[in-house]
Formats: structure tokens, C-alpha cells, sequence
């Protein structure tokens, strides 16, 4: 494994190994590595002869400067995951290096940047994509692998990548989750034992919208759902919301949707957290939600 810092040494990398027609993979992280993140390495090293995987904690894409300064950074701890699971390439760039001058570009991703994270999270996705942009003009992957937690991220990052006409398949792979349903996160680092518990909840409520979601419209069972979040005081919910996983609109009844997903955030005292989860045919192929 080896660990790179600038961007014309990466590139130079890079280009040895396109000569050698080799496949690369890809996985953009802000480090705090968990099993999440290593199931995408592992999804990458699979389907791809190289693995190249970025920690850079990107400021563009944070709307609360506290949630910026908060974030857990664990780079040793990062590094001997990456080196045990034999990732080929690190790169870990500083802001400087990814940002020399202010970044001023603009992407319009339409409805799906406009609703759910991004309704509460002011120019957070323009953020995502600066980075990942960049990210992907440096690597240049045949492939990259996402995690569906962030399920409106890799809805966001396939438009962003048909937009600039990218020659990049982006790959979303299946939420990771802790023993008691939590979705592995970085922020769960700032969880206390009984905030963990407490945020279980959210889990529970999406895995009883998937077993009952024939037995009232979407509606009424998004309100009842919600109710049942906010019985725990320790939880304070934004949104959740059951949408069309193309479009990301809210949807009417469960039948004029193929495809459909229950999302939902909520604070869990200072930690905010996300989850998801798919609704209806359990056969459906998880590169068909997009």
C-alpha cells in the first residue's frame, strides 16, 4: 500500500497504471474508518485489479462549521484498516491541496438536491460534487463504489457523473449496520451507549413501515411513523419521508411506484443521523433504485 499526498504524484501513479490497462477502483471517504467503509473496499476488490481509496475531510459539503470541527479524524487507525484489507493506493491530500483557490462552481441536480438532506442542508450536495469531481479527474476510475446509506448522495453523484459525461460506473452497495440495526456511521463514534440505544429506533420504525406499508396509504403511515419517533424525547426528527427512488418526490399511493424507499433523519442529541431503507419487492437489484 502506498500513501500519496499531492495530486501530481497520484497522477502520475495513475497514469502508470492506465498504460497497463488496469481496472481501478475507487472509494471516496472522510475517514473515521468503519466496517461500512471496508465493505466498499472490499466491493472494489472484487470487480477491480487496483483499489485506490481518498480520506479527505471535505469543508464544502459541511453547511455547520461545529459539525466540520466535530468530525472524528482517526488517520492511524484508518491507515492500518486500509494496509490490512491491501488497498493499493491512499490518498490523502491537504486542503490546500485540494482547494488552491476557492472553488466557485456550481452543479444543478434540479429536485433530488432541493428535498430531504438537501431541503435541510444548504448547499450541501454542491459540496459533494465539487469534491467528488475533483476527486474523480485525478483517479480516474472505471469504477466507484458508494454506500447507500447516503442514499440521496449516489442519486446525486450519478447525475453529477452523467452530467459531465464521466466514463465512470457508479457503484451503490448495501448499508452496513451495527448488531442492533444502527447504520454504521462515522458520527456513531460521538454516540454515547444509551444515545446508541436511543437511536435504534430509527431502525425499528423503517423495518415497520417495510412490514406494513400495504396496510395504509403512504401518507398516514409516514405520520404514524414519525409519531412513533418523536415518543423518544432523546430523538428530535427533520424529515422522514417515503419517495420514489428515481425521482426522490413523495409518493401518493404504492402503486404507482416500481421502486420506493423510506428515508428519515434525525438528531440524537448533538449527532445527527441518517438510515433508509427499500419498501416493497425484496428481489429488486440494488442498481435498479437508481
Amino acid at each position: 500500500m502506498i500513501t500519496i499526498e499531492t495530486v501530481e504524484t497520484l497522477q502520475e501513479e495513475i497514469k502508470n497504471l492506465k498504460s497497463n490497462n488496469k481496472i481501478i477502483g475507487f472509494v471516496p471517504t472522510m475517514g473515521a474508518l468503519h466496517q461500512g467503509h471496508l465493505s466498499l473496499v472490499e466491493h472494489s476488490k472484487k470487480q477491480c485489479e487496483i483499489t485506490v481509496v481518498s480520506i479527505f475531510v471535505n469543508p464544502t459539503q459541511f453547511n455547520n462549521k461545529s459539525d466540520l470541527e466535530k468530525y472524528p479524524r482517526t488517520v492511524e487507525q484508518d491507515l492500518k484498516m486500509l494496509k490490512n484489507k491491501n488497498v493499493d493506493i491512499v490518498f490523502m491530500p491537504s486542503e490546500k491541496e485540494m482547494y488552491p483557490k476557492k472553488d466557485t462552481s456550481q452543479f444543478n441536480f434540479g429536485n433530488i438536491e432541493t428535498v430531504m438532506e438537501g431541503k435541510f442542508r444548504n448547499g450541501h450536495f454542491n459540496g459533494v460534487a465539487q469534491i467528488v469531481s475533483k476527486l474523480f479527474d485525478f483517479v480516474k476510475p472505471d469504477k466507484a463504489f458508494f454506500g447507500l446509506k447516503d442514499f440521496q448522495q449516489v442519486a446525486i453523484i450519478k447525475a453529477m457523473v452523467r452530467q459531465l459525461n464521466m466514463p465512470i460506473e457508479i457503484v451503490p452497495c448495501p448499508i452496513v449496520r451495527e448488531s442492533n440495526g444502527l447504520a454504521m456511521s462515522s458520527r456513531n463514534q460521538r454516540l454515547s451507549s444509551e444515545q446508541k440505544q436511543d437511536a435504534t429506533i430509527l431502525y425499528k420504525t423503517l423495518k415497520n413501515i417495510t412490514k406494513n406499508y400495504k396496510k395504509h396509504p403512504p401518507a398516514e403511515l409516514q405520520k404514524k411513523s414519525i409519531k412513533e419517533i418523536e415518543n423518544n424525547s432523546n430523538l428530535k426528527i427533520e424529515y422522514l419521508e417515503i419517495v420514489d427512488d428515481n425521482s426522490l418526490e413523495t409518493i401518493s399511493n404504492w402503486n404507482e411506484n416500481k421502486h420506493i424507499s423510506c428515508c428519515v433523519a434525525a438528531y440524537c442529541g448533538e449527532v445527527r443521523l441518517i438510515d433508509n431503507m427499500q419498501i416493497g419487492s425484496v428481489d429488486k437489484s440494488i442498481k435498479d433504485c437508481f
